[in-house]
């Protein structure tokens, strides 16, 4: 009998009927919800370093991707079901496991306005054009908003989390939101769209923001 970590579905069922829907909508609300929860990992940049009394919070940071791993590791090979797992991921790493590696990659080696920037971005996004797609009355719009939406959250991770100045943010904000569309739209089952919104565009933002612009160094 595998373990799993869930009560069969019965709380997505009863947040689907909320929105008047059953298990699938309340399955995907509760995704949604997970993944805009994951920019909560930003507070890393205010909690003080002994926050956490037993170890330096860089310590805790990196435990909880490792708890994410031993559970990721248990799912293969033990069979161990969570929650939210959708079909493609059964035969794979998990989204919420390279979508955690993303996140912790992005505070641990980039300047906080470039992670603040993509974290948000992916965090809220990524959700965005999923439902988007979903309805094809949406259609016409399911790049442009996703795009609009990414791309207000980097100018708020540069240009007021981060205070890079206010017009080259605002042309770095874009160029991270049309790249952030452009790697999500494709989609390919091995290549993760949480990893490569958040990674991609954190490489351009360093490229040009500190490499070429000398913000942040």
């Amino acid at each position: 009998m595998a373990i799993r970590l869930h009560r069969g579905g019965r709380f997505r069922t009863w947040l689907g009927a909320r929105f008047g829907g059953g298990f699938e909508l309340g399955d995907r609300l509760w995704r949604r919800a997970l993944h805009v929860l994951a920019a909560v990992a930003l507070l890393y940049y205010v909690l003080p370093n002994d926050f956490f009394v037993i170890a330096p919070k860089v310590d805790i940071l990196l435990a909880a991707l490792a708890a994410v791993y031993v559970l990721e590791a248990l799912r293969h090979m033990a069979g161990l079901e969570l929650p939210t797992i959708r079909p493609y991921e059964e035969g794979r790493v998990g989204s919420f496991a390279l979508f955690g590696t993303a996140v912790v990659l992005a505070i641990l080696f980039f300047p906080l306005p470039i992670a603040c920037a993509v974290v948000l971005g992916t965090a809220v996004a990524d959700p965005v054009a999923g439902e988007l797609r979903r309805d094809p009355r949406f259609r016409a719009v399911d790049a442009v908003v996703p795009f609009a939406v990414y791309a207000a959250l980097a100018f708020l991770g540069l240009a007021v989390l981060g205070h890079w100045p206010t017009l080259p943010s605002v042309g770095l904000a874009a160029v991270a939101g049309a790249i952030a569309v452009a790697v999500e739209r494709p989609k390919v089952w091995w290549v993760d769209d949480d990893l490569v919104m958040t990674l991609v565009p954190a490489l351009v933002l360093y490229g040009l923001g500190v490499v070429a612009l000398g913000y942040g160094r």
